[in-house]
């Protein structure tokens, strides 16, 4: 019977302590929703005892009807002053009201001298009263072995009585953290394998941090030595370098170690949810993540795209698919044929290798990113290239003319944004508008969709969700090439067009066309398939 790893989420306690990482209370729940119908099994939701917003989110989470998950609450053992009945920690911890309770406390005799003050049978005294106490109060406890790793390095038989103490007080079981970050895999195999012959029927857990770049193959290796439950944070996200990722790790138990974590459908849900979490925490998805990244199963070399057509497995590891992820295809100055057409048929393009606009549009590319551009996150853009070199393009709209301009008129006043756009519309008539923004280029997206509204009212549901500027020669200044990444959405899809000139305004004028245009030849597109559904 294949063994089961529980895994334990701290994206809201320990991942929110991230540089960057910010979450609403609303985020929180959404977090929370998210992780459950992944398959998590436990979910760390904050220190009640020191957030504000810790207590909230207990609160409303528990009208929540989740599946899989259970929200733990954490906190520290009781302060040496306090009796632990009157301690303010632990009586938040049991106003939490989650079945599960996660408390930490030191197991490095150093700390408990330097940074606690108190002496290493004091430390004890703290964990076994304050598990017996929450035990008492019905309350499953998992013990977090602050730097234990390092305490079982300078005092082995410390460290353990630690832990020793807090499993005969009732704790439902051991979670040895790495809390430093400085320790190496063999260090970890080693000490976890001490902890499973020391206490061979225990629940034993795993906490790692990054800081030596070892957290996932830390976690791995503890598993290795009898960890059957691990902690980490989805995309990696905590303090200084962060914790170790869940979305290496899950893939990594299950796809190349045998363990179960997940239910398959669940697993092909991570890379929706990593980027959801990270939308949510307010940060970029990492494009080289490995497993989730857009990039974990790109392929922009010739003879990669080539290798890949040919023979999935020599360049992918797994199925993208087993992780909710897809093989893209990028084309580039370094692209051959073969790439080319891969991509086309991503995006659903059928090219004919022999045909001479194949070629025409791979010298088209190549041209293209000698100037500047980059189509490797702008798929919509190249999509209309090659739909527009094969003719398979309608014009939905011709731009004749635009200008933006910015007016000040007093030093104190607020800048006033102004656009006019110029375009032909396919009956003939020209549409002639005027518009505000918080910007030129705001300025000119709206001038544009008020142009467009009344023949194409679809554009009112595109979002513009992000707008990246790249200065491609910073030694020409203020005049070196620009290059403008737009990234759009709508309720089916989101999309990414790109724009290169001198002038930053042309630049993203370029883009914000594709983007339309874009929008327009997915609706066609959309509505000629359920036309042919119909018939």
């Amino acid at each position: 019977m294949t063994q089961h790893i529980e895994i334990y989420d701290t994206t809201l306690r320990d991942g929110a302590q991230g540089p960057g990482v910010k979450f609403s209370a609303d985020d929180q729940l959404r977090v929370v929703t998210a992780l459950d119908t992944l398959g998590i099994r436990y979910i760390e939701g904050g220190q009640p005892g020191s957030n504000p917003k810790a207590v909230e989110l207990f609160r409303r989470a528990a009208d929540l009807d989740l599946k899989t998950a259970e929200m733990a609450a954490f906190g520290s053992t009781r302060h040496f002053k306090s009796a632990v009945e009157d301690d303010a920690n632990v009586k938040a911890l049991l106003k939490a009201k989650t079945r599960v309770v996660t408390i930490f406390a030191k197991t490095s005799a150093l700390h408990v001298r330097e940074i606690l003050g108190v002496t290493p049978d004091e430390n004890l005294t703290l964990i076994e009263e304050t598990v017996a106490y929450l035990t008492a109060n019905k309350r499953a406890v998992f013990f977090d072995a602050e730097h234990f790793f390092d305490g079982y390095a300078e005092d082995s038989a410390y460290a353990l009585t630690v832990l020793e103490t807090a499993l005969n007080a009732g704790a439902a079981s051991l979670q040895l953290c790495e809390t430093n970050g400085g320790r190496l895999p063999f260090e970890v195999e080693r000490a976890t394998a001490a902890v499973r012959k020391r206490f061979p029927r225990a629940v034993i857990g795993i906490h790692t941090h990054n800081d030596s770049g070892c957290a996932v193959a830390n976690a791995l290796a503890a598993v290795r030595a009898g960890a059957t439950q691990v902690q980490g944070t989805m995309n990696g996200y905590g303090e200084r370098t962060g914790n170790s990722d869940l979305c290496i790790i899950i893939p990594n138990l299950q796809l190349k170690m045998g363990y179960d974590a997940l239910a398959p459908e669940q697993l092909a849900r991570l890379t929706r949810t990593s980027h959801l979490v990270a939308e949510l925490a307010n940060m970029s998805p990492r494009d080289h993540a490995p497993y989730v990244g857009r990039d974990a199963f790109t392929h922009k070399g010739g003879m990669h795209a080539d290798a890949v057509r040919k023979c999935k497995v020599s360049y992918e590891h797994i199925a993208p698919g087993l992780v909710g992820n897809q093989t893209h295809i990028a084309v580039s100055e370094v692209s051959g044929r073969s790439s080319l057409m891969q991509k086309a048929s991503e995006l659903g393009i059928t090219l004919d290798r022999n045909d001479a606009s194949t070629k025409d549009i791979l010298a088209r590319v190549k041209n293209l990113e000698n100037e500047g551009y980059e189509f490797e996150g702008a798929d919509a853009s190249l999509d209309l290239l090659m739909r527009k070199a094969t003719g398979r393009f309608q014009s939905y709209f011709k731009l004749l003319a635009y200008h933006a301009r910015v007016t000040q008129t007093g030093s104190n006043a607020e800048p006033v944004s102004e656009a006019t756009v110029k375009v032909q519309l396919p009956n003939g008539h020209i549409e002639h508008t005027v518009a505000e923004g918080h910007g030129p280029v705001d300025a000119l997206n709206v001038a544009l969709r008020k142009a467009l509204r009344e023949m194409y009212p679809e554009i009112d549901g595109v979002r513009l969700e992000d707008y990246k500027v790249r200065i491609l020669d910073g030694k020409l200044a203020t005049g070196a090439k620009t290059r403008v990444l737009i990234e759009s959405s709508d309720s089916e899809e989101s999309w990414s067009t790109v724009g290169v000139s001198e002038n930053i305004i042309t630049a993203s004028c370029m883009a914000l066309v594709d983007s339309i245009e874009y929008k327009l030849l997915r609706t066609r597109l959309r509505q000629e398939k359920g036309n042919g559904d119909k018939s």
